[in-house]
C-alpha cells in the first residue's frame, strides 16, 4: 500500500548509517519510511518511522511503497559473500530498487557508495560499487553519489573491534608496514552530507571524508592509548595478519577481516583526494568516547545474517 506524499525513503534505517540519515531527516521535520530486510528488529524511532520490508522479489510492491516519495536514500549493500548473499546479488538487487524508484516517481536518489570505486578494480567490492553507480547515473533519476571512507560512530564495527581487541589481547598485529592511510568520517557528518545532497537537483558525486588522515599504524596506536591498552603492537606479514583475523573470527563466530578488505585498505582506497566534507575530528570523538569504545564486540554476522532473537 502506498503512503501519502511528502516523505522520504531510507533503506536500512534500523541499521547503522541509515539510522543516522533517518534521524537527520526527522530533525528537519521530514516524514520517513524505511525499507529493511529485517522488519522484525526493534524500531528506535517508534511511530515516527514506518517500517516496510525490502523485498526485491516483488518490484511492483516495492515501487508502491515508494510512490510519492521525494528522495530515496540507499544504504543497502553487503560487505562480503556469505551463502546466497553475495556482492553479485547485491548489484542485481540494487538494480531492482533503482528501477522501482524510477517507476514510483521518486524525485531523487542519494546513494551511499564508497571512496575510489572503479569498474577496473580487481576487488569485487569496489568494482560492484562502480557498477551500481553507473546504473544509478543511467536511470534517468536525479541522483547524488555519496562516497564515504571508514565511518565511525557508536555503532561502528571496525573502530570498535580494534578497541575490543586492544583491550583483550597481549599482541595486536598490524599487516605489513602499516603506512597505508585512512580518512575516517563521523556517521552524523555522513548523514548531514547525504541530506544536503538531496536538496540539490544536479548530478552530484561527493566524497564523505573527515578532516584527519592517519596511517593504519597511527590509528591503532591512537586507539590503544585512548583505551589504556597494554597490547604490544607489532608489524607482521599481511598473510599472517589474515590468518590471525580468521582465527579470532572463528572464536567469536564472525568475519573480522577479508582478504579483499585488507588489499583495499593497503591500496589507500579509504582516503580521498578531495577536500574534507566532514567536520568532526576522529581524535576529538575518540577522546570523548574512549571509555565505552570496545567494551563489547560488534558482530557483522549478528547484525546482518543471523535471525533476530
Amino acid at each position: 500500500m502506498a503512503v501519502t506524499a511528502g516523505f522520504d525513503v531510507v533503506t536500512g534505517a534500523l541499521g547503522y548509517t541509515g539510522r543516522y540519515i533517518a534521524a537527520a531527516l526527522l530533525a528537519r521535520g521530514r516524514r520517513v519510511v524505511t525499507l529493511t530486510g529485517h522488519p522484525d528488529r526493534p524500531n528506535p524511532f517508534g511511530e515516527r518511522v514506518r517500517v516496510e520490508r525490502l523485498d526485491f522479489e516483488h518490484p511492483a510492491a516495492l515501487a508502491a511503497k515508494m510512490a510519492g516519495a521525494d528522495t530515496l536514500y540507499n544504504t543497502y549493500w553487503v560487505r562480503f559473500d556469505r551463502g546466497p548473499t553475495t556482492l553479485a546479488r547485491a548489484i542485481e538487487n540494487t538494480k531492482v530498487l533503482v528501477r522501482a524508484a524510477a517507476g514510483a516517481g521518486v524525485r531523487r536518489i542519494v546513494h551511499i557508495s564508497v571512496t575510489n570505486p572503479s569498474p577496473a578494480s580487481a576487488l569485487p567490492y569496489y568494482r560492484g560499487k562502480a557498477e551500481v553507480e553507473d546504473v544509478i547515473a543511467g536511470s534517468g533519476l536525479s541522483y547524488a553519489l555519496v562516497r564515504p571512507t571508514v565511518v565511525f560512530g557508536r555503532e561502528d564495527v571496525l573502530i570498535n573491534n580494534i578497541a575490543w581487541l586492544l583491550r583483550r589481547i597481549p599482541v595486536f598485529a598490524v599487516p605489513g608496514r602499516g603506512d597505508y592511510r585512512l580518512q575516517p568520517v563521523f556517521v552524523e557528518d555522513l548523514a548531514r552530507i547525504a541530506v544536503a545532497a538531496a536538496a540539490r537537483s544536479d548530478p552530484l558525486v561527493i566524497d564523505a571524508v573527515g578532516p584527519e588522515v592517519f596511517t593504519f599504524d597511527e590509528l591503532v596506536r591512537l586507539i590503544a592509548r585512548a583505551v589504556g591498552s597494554r597490547a604490544r603492537i607489532v608489524r607482521v606479514r599481511p598473510w599472517l595478519a589474515l590468518v590471525t583475523a580468521r582465527l579470532i573470527g572463528w572464536a567469536v563466530r564472525d568475519v573480522l577481516l577479508t582478504r579483499d578488505e585488507l588489499v583495499g585498505l593497503m591500496a589507500n582506497l579509504l582516503v580521498s583526494t578531495q577536500s574534507p566534507t566532514g567536520s568532526t575530528r576522529f581524535t576529538d570523538w575518540l577522546a570523548a568516547h574512549a571509555d565505552q569504545l570496545g567494551r563489547a564486540y560488534a558482530s557483522e554476522l549478528a547484525r546482518h545474517f543471523r535471525p533476530t532473537t
